[in-house]
């Protein structure tokens, strides 16, 4: 083979395993996200979705000497696959007892979630959503999540007033045997609309559907992380393997590389 085919070939093969390990650094990155939230309360686990590399049109760069092909073009390249987006699952996680009145979760609904009231960049309130029940009671009495945020019902955020309150499966919150508001529960059509934006809470998109709740509310319980811990390790391990080896493979390539640079291409 003429020793500019070589080259090529390798040259190929460089980017190649160079994009692996981009890659699979990503989906590292991803997966150690999932093992640091495994004790989350309501956390829900990602996963990285490859898509096919879109081919390139590679060329010679400032090299028009060859008279069979003066234009310099190589030909087409695939360089691998790449991050298409970061996928997660909403699927339910199990259902802890812990007998405090100011713990809630959702049940029998995957798609629903508290709404929680924070205030937007221009100053604005607006709604984000999560399934991390562990609510609190700030000094002004308003049921808040535990980094703060005002947890809304049907009449705004919620007042607290009895610590012996209780909550029924539809979310009607009753004080010294009133009800004084029901939790502000969104059900969202295409979960594969909404995105994560921090602090364990949920935004949607414009073309998020609202659809109505069908869940039960249950108070004195956690919704636990849905990561499976030893998925997560086995498929960190899978991931190193592989980065593993493309990392050998880019330094086999370059050792080569460099011989028919400066050996093949100096034979007469």
């Amino acid at each position: 083979m003429h020793s500019g085919g070589m080259a090529v070939n390798m040259i190929r093969g460089l980017y190649t395993s160079g994009w692996s390990m981009m890659f699979n650094n990503k989906r590292m990155d991803v997966i150690a996200n999932n093992l640091a939230n495994v004790n989350t309360n309501g956390f829900k686990k990602d996963s990285v979705v490859l898509e096919s590399f879109p081919e390139m049109l590679t060329k010679r760069i400032n090299d028009s000497r060859s008279n069979l092909n003066p234009s310099g073009r190589i030909g087409a390249m695939e360089i691998s696959s790449d991050v298409g987006e970061v996928f997660t699952y909403y699927y339910q996680g199990a259902l802890t007892k812990t007998d405090n009145n100011m713990d809630f979760s959702i049940g029998d609904s995957y798609n629903s979630f508290f709404t929680i009231a924070t205030r937007g960049e221009d100053g604005n309130i607006r709604e984000a959503y999560t399934r991390d029940g562990a609510f609190t009671v700030n000094a002004n009495n308003i049921l808040v999540t535990k980094d703060g945020y005002p947890v809304m019902g049907q009449r705004g955020t919620i007042a607290i007033y009895d610590k012996n309150f209780a909550v029924e499966e539809d979310g009607t919150i009753l004080q010294n045997g009133e009800a004084t508001d029901r939790f502000l529960i969104r059900s969202f059509a295409d979960t594969s609309t909404l995105r994560k934006i921090g602090d364990n809470l949920i935004g949607v998109a414009a073309d998020t559907q609202e659809q109505a709740f069908n869940g039960i509310v249950r108070q004195g319980m956690l919704e636990q992380s849905n990561v499976n811990i030893v998925k997560e390790m086995v498929d960190m391990i899978t991931v190193m393997r592989a980065y593993e080896s493309s990392q050998k493979m880019l330094q086999i390539q370059d050792g080569t590389l460099e011989k028919a640079v400066n050996e093949v291409g100096s034979v007469r």
